[in-house]
């Protein structure tokens, strides 16, 4: 297992090698007229060098529109920086993160501290028509917790996006190797995305959370690795409507034996149609596969969705999303081998901007993976953020996420049974000098299982976690590509 795991690592490492290979693009921006000539995105300079400014706090007038779909893969942002230069930037960050009751230790009044230590890197890269994004991040963590240990961790977040005409084409790459579940990792530190953070860098590719592979079950134990890879092609019909193509493909891996490992196929098509300046309508059909390996159980999941967005450059970004999901199950069970059931599916998502701060929430409803425990699930998940400048110095965040999971199939250990997860803490920080900056933080880690339940690496009981965490990080300044 040891071995396919660092086969994937070099897998996701391909990946954002041909991406960066992708060269030069060629295109117009989708949301003008076929008759307007391409706008040169690379002379339109930026701020560079505002990597000192909080993130959240970027002035609505270096904003322009967000041109993401709404019937596609990425979530919506009240803007996008008009940042033209091409740069790289590396850096270094040390977090420590002192727990109480580790994840596989369901109780008990033992403390133990797990320290990372990252290299980061973040790149732009802007050619007239086309635009390259990569963050990454990779290091060692040490813990003093023996279910941890000390081993490395590794995250990626890559967009290759090409204009042609009416067309816009998007691939993008997320992979992570973490030592425990990517739900609430690192939360309210910079150790939660990839690359150098800030303004400089952009940390994910926007993709949608119920995209990646489920891990919202914190009882599953042990380092594991996901990827995520997706194209989407937008093509423009008119001034006011376009159509969407995209699919994805996921992977959940784990080094312990004793948990369940899936693929995930999804194809989606959907309509767009702009109303007015701000708001936009849609309808789209999705498919996921899903496949455990070796195992005989599968998953086909359909759906049919309205959507609606309204986008306000510099303050508002909401999208809503709903429909009837249709799911199909093979479990072999006597002549038996399918099974189906019709519910709903949908998802909201919301980040608003205000004058000191931003707050922004994610909301879905529907059939996951099973997050390396279940042969399926019906999640509900919600996470949220609230960031927020305190002083001239001083800067405040709150997160939170909830999940619950519910098994999908029939007469698995633990059917029927729910886990509860839930993750909420602060945290300040506030920067020395331009070019690092300092946070202290609690979060605290919860998990309800219903009683009987038997699931990943060790059977579940119920926990809390507290975790208290102090970073430092640091960048150099950016050195400019053109």
């Amino acid at each position: 297992m040891r071995k396919h795991a660092r086969t994937t690592v070099k897998t996701g490492t391909l990946a954002a090698v041909l991406l960066l290979a992708s060269g030069a693009g060629f295109g117009q921006d989708p949301q003008n007229p076929p008759s307007e000539k391409p706008k040169p995105a690379a002379k339109a300079y930026g701020p560079i060098g505002a990597e000192d400014q909080d993130p959240n706090q970027t002035p609505a007038d270096t904003l322009q529109p967000d041109d993401r779909p709404l019937t596609g893969f990425q979530q919506p942002t009240v803007g996008i920086p008009m940042e033209r230069h091409s740069y790289w930037v590396p850096g270094v960050s040390y977090y420590n993160f002192i727990q109480s009751n580790g994840f596989s230790q369901g109780g008990g009044d033992s403390w133990n501290s797990t320290s990372y230590l990252a290299g980061n890197i973040s790149l732009l890269q802007n050619w007239s028509r086309a635009q390259l994004t990569l963050n990454y991040s990779g290091g060692g963590n040490f813990s003093t917790d023996s279910s941890v240990g000390n081993g490395w961790f590794q995250q990626l977040g890559a967009t290759q996006t090409f204009l042609w005409e009416r067309w816009q084409l998007t691939l993008l790459d997320e992979f992570a190797y973490l030592p425990q579940s990517q739900f609430g990792f690192g939360s309210g530190t910079g150790l939660a995305l990839p690359g150098v953070g800030g303004t400089l860098g952009g940390g994910t590719t926007g993709l949608g959370g119920q995209f990646n592979p489920g891990q919202s079950i914190f009882t599953a134990i042990g380092p594991r690795y996901t990827n995520t890879f997706g194209t989407q092609l937008n093509y423009v019909l008119s001034k006011r409507s376009s159509i969407t193509f995209g699919g994805l493909f996921s992977i959940e891996r784990f080094v312990d034996a004793g948990n369940i490992e899936s693929d995930d196929y999804t194809g989606n098509i959907g309509y767009n149609y702009q109303i007015t300046r701000a708001d936009t309508i849609g309808i789209l059909y999705r498919y996921s596969s899903i496949h455990y390996l070796g195992l005989p159980q599968a998953i086909g999941d359909y759906s049919i969705q309205a959507a609606y967005g309204r986008k306000i450059t510099g303050r508002l970004a909401l999208q809503l999303t709903g429909g009837p999901e249709i799911t199909h199950q093979r479990v072999p069970q006597g002549t038996n081998t399918q099974q189906q059931f019709v519910a709903g599916t949908g998802s909201a998502t919301i980040s608003y901007a205000f004058e000191k701060g931003n707050i922004s929430a994610n909301y879905f409803h529907g059939v996951t993976t099973g997050s390396g425990v279940f042969l399926g699930a019906t999640t509900d998940q919600v996470t949220g953020s609230l960031s927020r400048k305190l002083s001239r110095v001083w800067s405040g965040n709150v997160n939170l996420g909830f999940a619950r999971n519910r098994s999908l199939v029939t007469g698995q250990s633990g059917s029927g049974r729910n886990y509860d997860t839930f993750y909420g803490g602060a945290s300040v920080a506030r920067p020395l000098g331009r070019n690092a900056n300092f946070s202290l933080g609690y979060t605290a880690y919860l998990e309800r299982a219903g009683s009987g339940i038997c699931g990943g690496a060790s059977c579940a009981s119920d926990f809390t976690t507290n975790e208290i965490s102090i970073g430092l990080s640091w960048h150099t300044r950016p050195f400019v590509l053109h």
